[in-house]
């Protein structure tokens, strides 16, 4: 028996201008802002927004139910989470558990960053790394597992 294939590619998305990605990338359903970049191997779900003039690096999953200001950085290899497990194990496919991400303006999000379901503010830099797990209400640098803010 033959296994099913999906290809990825762009689906019903809303691109500002002078967007420019790099394939392959896996986009649907999401609203992208003017002048964002996205890079090879990032997959983008529905229900995502993207701020004007953002860059999405290499290798990201933005999952459903995330939206990210303007001018903001996401870093190569940056995973948002939607799913706590609530209920003790994955949702499946229950997607009243999920829960939203918001993240500010100005943001930058170093590499290999994981994000579970917080309201970021403006102005943050997340090192490399990170697990955020909380709520950021005060602009600055956050390091760590769980990410504590810095200076």
């Amino acid at each position: 028996m033959e296994p099913k294939v999906f290809k990825s590619g762009v689906v019903n998305v809303e691109f500002g201008s002078n967007v420019k990605y790099v394939d392959p990338v896996n986009l649907y359903g999401c609203i992208i802002g003017n002048d964002v970049f996205i890079g090879p191997f990032v997959e983008i779900q529905k229900n995502v927004s993207i701020g004007d003039r953002s860059k999405i690096q290499s290798h990201s999953f933005i999952c459903e139910l995330v939206t990210i200001g303007n001018d903001t950085f996401i870093g190569h290899g940056v995973m948002f989470i939607n799913d706590v497990f609530t209920m003790g194990g994955p949702a499946q496919g229950d997607q009243s558990l999920w829960k939203k991400t918001k993240i500010g303006n100005n943001v930058s999000i170093g590499s290999n960053a994981t994000i579970l379901p917080v309201d970021i503010c403006d102005n943050v830099v997340i090192g490399a790394g990170s697990v955020v797990t909380k709520d950021i209400s005060e602009s600055g640098v956050y390091v760590g597992n769980p990410a504590k803010k810095l200076k």
